[in-house]
């Protein structure tokens, strides 16, 4: 995925808003929460092109590690329950929520290693095949990205009605 894990952890970060019986956080922190966890994933591209020089696969790394988001999750939601209305566990938890949502989202076309570190195997429910350059062209031309397109046009219908919704309360 390329332009959907933003749009992704905005959607998430509003359908927890729209459940929750009480946002122990504010609206703006838990939709940032949100969003930036399903980017923060990608905060390894620094290390991948700057210290790793592209040798290894950067799904490869912590940072895509579903252990790791599921670990986030739920120690954050352990926190949460501990010290029920924490800010900082609530936003702790939507943020490593995003986190997933992105690992998830990377499993359509990019490689995941679902196991890692226990098992030293990648997965992926399609696969793209090199045939066009620059590499990201592969991304961009092969029909899985109608559903990045989709999932932008939802947070974009979702952000539309609640624009629409908080003018006329």
């Amino acid at each position: 995925m390329f332009i959907a894990h933003a749009p992704s952890g905005y959607i998430l970060s509003v359908t927890l808003i729209k459940r929750a019986r009480a946002l122990p956080a504010p609206v703006a922190a838990t939709i940032a929460a949100g969003v930036i966890g399903a980017v923060a994933p990608d905060f390894d591209w620094f290390y991948f092109y700057f210290v790793d020089h592209s040798h290894t696969h950067h799904h490869r790394y912590i940072s895509h590690w579903p252990l790791f988001w599921l670990l986030l999750a739920g120690g954050s939601a352990l926190w949460l329950r501990c010290v029920r209305g924490s800010k900082v566990a609530f936003l702790t938890l939507v943020f490593s929520l995003g986190g997933m949502v992105h690992v998830i989202l990377d499993s359509v076309v990019g490689d995941v290693w679902w196991f890692a570190p226990f098992i030293d195997e990648r997965f992926s429910l399609f696969h793209l095949h090199a045939r066009f350059k620059p590499w990201w062209l592969n991304f961009f031309l092969h029909w899985t990205f109608a559903l990045e397109l989709a999932i932008c046009a939802w947070a974009y219908c979702i952000y539309r009605g609640r624009q629409t919704t908080s003018k006329t309360a």
